[in-house]
This record gives C-alpha cells, structure tokens and sequence, in this order.
C-alpha cells in the first residue's frame, strides 16, 4: 500500500473486516455475533467454530464503553496524527472482554482515566469509516449530588 507522506494509514478492507470498517457510513459500530452462542467476537475472523460451523454475523452494538488501558503517545510517529494522542484498549458494554484498540479524541490526554465512560465517532477517509471514542458526556458518572 503505497500513501502520500502525512496521510493516515488505512486499514485494508477485506472480505472478513469489510463490514467493520464500512459500518460507520450509518453511524453504528459492527461487531460480529455468533448466532449459536450469543458472544460477541472481536477482532472479525470468517468463522467461529474450530472446524468453521458457524459463520458470525456482524451486529449493531451500542458504541458504548469504558476505557480499559491506554497511553498517552507524546511521539510524532504518524505526522497525521497530531501529538500528544490517546491510544487506548476501550471494552464495550455488550459483554466483558469486548475489546478494541482506538484512540480517544475531543479530550485532553491528561484527563483520560481507566474506567471512563467512552462513545464511539467515526473519521471518515473514504469508503473506511475508523471508530474512534470520546468521552460519553450523556451518562451519570456516579457522582454525589
């Protein structure tokens, strides 16, 4: 894959992720289901079973999380991406250890926390549309009144 110098790099669609990364087009995160178990299965792979006796079915989920990890990367390693940015491990809310690798955006870095409630937004380049997160501002943070 060749890329002018500056631009992002996408990821590749392919038959097994295209859904993934087009899904945002209507503003909702895809994540394949297996129909015989209910469990949710991240990153997206063409069967579930061990000898492929299920095909998983890319569903809608909420868009919603918590921050699992992350790091705050102060390198200028993509001069697309502006530093200091938030690389971060965000669990979604559809089943504990849903996992994806994002970044967080429309928030200082310094503010980032384990456990902050996150909402999905999409960039779009084209055809891709990448989930990124930001801080989920319609939720009650528990906070005493």
């Amino acid at each position: 894959m060749t890329r002018a110098a500056g631009e992002l790099p996408l990821p590749r669609i392919t038959p097994e992720t295209g859904f993934f990364w087009t899904s945002g087009a209507d503003g909702h995160l895809r994540v394949q289901r297996c129909p015989g178990t209910g469990r949710w299965i991240h990153p997206p792979r063409p069967d579930s079973g061990p000898k492929g006796e299920y095909t998983p079915v890319p569903t809608p989920v909420s868009g919603r999380g918590t921050v699992f990890s992350y790091t705050v990367n102060h390198q200028p390693f993509l001069p697309a991406i502006e530093p200091p940015y938030v690389v971060a491990i965000v669990e979604l809310d559809e089943q504990e250890g849903l996992q994806l690798m994002t970044r967080l955006i429309n928030c200082d870095p310094e503010d980032v926390r384990i456990g902050q409630r996150v909402r999905v937004v999409f960039e779009r380049h084209g055809e891709v549309f990448l989930p990124l997160f930001e801080p989920d501002t319609d939720v009650n943070t528990g906070a005493a009144a």
